[in-house]
């Protein structure tokens, strides 16, 4: 009997605690913790992919690509690393502000016979 116990000892552990806690608790209890166990399960990843979606976006906002090389560099750069040029150039043409209307396609419909 005592080798029985100590081979067993994980398998009487559990059984133990779900001999005490199905009393106590009520099965209730066991389903929504098995439940909210499952849920975590697949909350976590999507929540995981959420916030490599968001740093991603941060990141690809603070590229610069310089116009004379095509080199990528960040906005911490000042200076293109390949040829030089001057990145802060780039950025503020960038942020300039534009008429909307300067930035609009003008399309004109005609029929088609």
């Amino acid at each position: 009997m005592n080798y029985f116990l100590k081979a067993n000892r994980n398998l009487l552990t559990y059984t133990l605690i779900i001999l005490l806690v199905i009393p106590i608790f009520g099965i209730n209890f066991l389903i929504s913790f098995v439940g909210n166990l499952l849920l975590l399960l697949f909350l976590i990843p999507i929540f995981l992919l959420l916030l490599l979606f968001i740093g991603f976006n941060y990141y690809k906002s603070k590229i610069n690509t310089c116009n004379n090389c095509g080199a990528i560099s960040l906005e911490s750069n000042k200076k293109c690393m390949n040829c030089g040029a001057d990145l802060e150039d780039i950025s503020k043409s960038i942020k300039q502000d534009k008429m909307p209307c300067e930035s609009t396609i003008e399309i004109k419909a005609e029929e088609i016979k």
